[in-house]
């Protein structure tokens, strides 16, 4: 799913109320963030596979956000609505205390994966930008520190 012109105004338009006055805003994209064990996705396939008889397969995949970066924070929107449209809100990280890592290729080479790192926080937020987003992804990880 592109985060076309229509869903950029959303997103912008649902994030509007929540900025600081002065704050301005600097790219908005979409991501699938976070990830699934191998175990977790073989399981998924299997449990669904028995309780079907085998006529549906189930996957499990990382959860479709909307990311609104400004010149103070990162915004993480829910994208798994039913209408599509930018949800709640679900993660506010200020921006200095966010690095990101080198970006790499993804599955097939068509996707961009980058890890976010938190100040204070042991695991880092894997974000995968699909091939659509791929662009704005790179633009998101060269916009914040390097993380070392």
């Amino acid at each position: 799913m592109a985060l076309n012109g229509r869903r950029r105004r959303q997103l912008l338009e649902t994030a509007g109320p929540l900025l600081i006055e002065g704050e301005v805003v600097e790219l908005p994209t979409l991501a699938n963030v976070g990830s699934v064990s191998v175990r977790k996705q073989i399981l998924t396939t299997a449990v669904v596979g028995v309780l079907s008889a085998g006529t549906v397969i189930g996957t499990v995949r990382p959860r479709q956000m909307y990311i609104l970066l400004t010149d103070q924070r990162l915004l993480f929107f829910d994208a798994a609505t039913a209408s599509g449209k930018p949800g709640k809100l679900l993660m506010n990280l200020p921006r200095p205390y966010v690095s990101a890592a080198e970006p790499k290729k993804g599955l097939l080479g068509l996707a961009l994966v980058t890890h976010l790192s938190v100040v204070e926080q042991e695991t880092g937020l894997k974000l995968s930008f699909p091939p659509a987003t791929r662009a704005e992804g790179r633009t998101l990880t060269e916009a914040l520190p390097v993380t070392r």
